[in-house]
């Protein structure tokens, strides 16, 4: 399933390994919706285009919902 998941076009530079678990970023991610102007990699600007919206898209067809507290 992950094989069929990123090997779409849009998903096919995103690693597996980041793909098996929600982590702190890709839950901030989720919960803002993908709005990467409230993120705060947005926000320290780094100097690479943030990849999460994929990862989230990826978690969310392999895990499902986050657990969110």
């Amino acid at each position: 399933m992950l094989n069929q998941i990123l090997c779409e076009p849009n998903l096919a530079a995103i690693s597996s390994s980041i793909t098996k678990n929600w982590t702190e970023q890709a839950i901030e991610c989720y919960k803002l919706k993908g709005n990467c102007s409230e993120c705060s990699i947005k926000k320290a600007n780094y100097s690479f285009d943030c990849q999460m919206p994929k990862v989230v898209k990826a978690l969310m067809s392999i895990n499902g919902q986050p657990k969110i507290n």
